[in-house]
């Protein structure tokens, strides 16, 4: 398993090697280039699958990118969760 990978601010082009956690993913990364604030893009787990070389350890591990739970949906109307 490869634990390090090179995230690239896709807002000015700043790259950095950084070391990836094994037990969580990383959902916020701030460049050290221009200070950005990066997030995953929709769809991916954490910053280093949608901006490093390297993915993440989980999906090195599992072949599959899987986004952190999202927030209960409501129900028709507004109200409770459905």
């Amino acid at each position: 398993m490869i634990l390090s990978s090179t995230i690239t601010c896709p807002l000015c082009g700043h790259r950095r090697t950084e070391t990836m956690p094994t037990d969580a993913c990383r959902i916020l990364y701030d460049c050290k280039g221009c200070g950005a604030a990066l997030r995953p893009r929709a769809g991916d787990c954490c910053v280093f699958c949608s901006y490093g070389d390297t993915p993440c350890p989980p999906v090195q591990a599992e072949g599959a990118c899987r986004p952190p739970a999202a927030a209960p949906q409501r129900g028709p109307g507004g109200g409770r969760p459905a």
